[in-house]
């Protein structure tokens, strides 16, 4: 759905082909079309109604006087029954215009948010797990502004691996998370940042002081060591930069992992012996003994001897020049601005 002003007008035999719309196909509703979709994925026309939440004889009706109008439209209908208790079955046409329902209201439902988003009736934000609370006590001070004036703010979890994407497709309009960034950020050309913290990694090991004495372990060290490394994300990231994609095949990997605390675990267990990457905000925490399961394990400075030059970048991002279209009491600009005194908050006390 198109929201632009100066979009080109039809041309004259396009106009003259929707003036003369058959009406069978102008009979169509949006809602006749969900149905379509609906039944095409629960198969038969009582599992739709239970996923519609409406009567099975409802369902059938639509399907009726769809499989009227197309057969008049097309020449044959949409969908054919089989017998009791079995799937409905979709001829060619059918599978065409369930195809086609799908990619129309899909537009429909994009165009509508895209409006919503434009005119600050909807801001959808994106949070990791660690950055979650930084979101929650911004959001206090607009939490009162966006109820009077009826803005509906929608939050979702957002890996760390999927920051940008998400941000680049307009699935979210501004996040919070962390990501790997090079010391020029000449890969964030088109993402305004609002930076909370810079900062690199630490190593938790349970080697012993002979092994690796520490108080600091240099990138270039980490092909010779034990290491227990998450599937994905940041430091997967960090270590596709410093080694390449097929880092695997030239790093020692004792165990992989999908979660810090499996780690932790498993290197408490003495199961094995090794060193795990963690973002620094971890490792100080661990060496606070705010991190539960890292007791007993040493907490070494991870040196970046190599190259390139990679950091942690912690803060909020949205996509360039868009705050900038707004007005200055667009729900983006009101929350970018709470979470900027927000920031300047957590600063000040420490």
């Amino acid at each position: 759905m198109s929201t632009d002003n100066d979009a080109e007008p039809l041309s004259g035999n396009a106009r003259s082909r929707v003036v003369q719309s058959p009406a069978a196909l102008l009979d169509t509703t949006m809602d006749q079309l969900r149905t379509l979709i609906v039944v095409h994925e629960a198969g038969t026309a009582l599992g739709a109604a239970r996923l519609l939440g409406r009567e099975q004889s409802s369902v059938q009706k639509q399907l009726d006087t769809l499989n009227r109008n197309f057969r008049a439209l097309c020449g044959e209908p949409l969908v054919l029954k089989q017998g009791r208790g079995k799937d409905v079955l979709f001829t060619g046409t059918g599978l065409a215009l369930v195809e086609l329902a799908r990619d129309t209201l899909g537009d429909w439902l994009d165009g509508i948010h895209e409006c919503r988003r434009r005119l600050g009736a909807t801001l959808t934000v994106g949070t990791t797990r660690f950055t979650l609370g930084y979101l929650t006590d911004a959001a206090e001070y607009v939490a009162g502004e966006f109820e009077r004036r009826g803005i509906e703010l929608k939050v979702v979890h957002v890996r760390t691996r999927d920051l940008f994407g998400k941000l680049r497709a307009k699935e979210v309009d501004l996040v919070c998370g962390s990501v790997v960034a090079q010391s020029d950020r000449s890969e964030l050309g088109d993402i305004e940042v609002m930076e909370w913290r810079r900062s690199g990694l630490t190593v938790l090991t349970n080697l012993s002081p002979r092994r690796l004495p520490g108080p600091t372990v240099g990138t270039r060290e980490l092909p010779s060591l034990p290491l227990v490394v998450p599937a994905s994300g940041l430091i997967d990231r960090f270590l596709r930069g410093w080694f390449g994609p097929e880092y695997r095949d030239k790093l020692d990997i004792a165990a992989e992992i999908d979660a810090v605390h499996y780690g932790l675990e498993l290197l408490r267990s003495g199961l094995l012996r090794g060193c795990m990457l963690v973002t620094r905000g971890v490792g100080e925490a661990a060496g606070d003994g705010r991190l539960p399961g890292a007791q007993g394990l040493r907490s070494l400075e991870l040196v970046n001897d190599g190259e390139p030059r990679l950091e942690v970048l912690v803060g909020a991002f949205t996509r360039r020049g868009e705050r900038a279209s707004f007005a200055p009491n667009h729900p983006l600009n009101l929350l970018w601005n709470a979470l900027v005194e927000d920031g300047a908050r957590r600063r000040k006390l420490g």
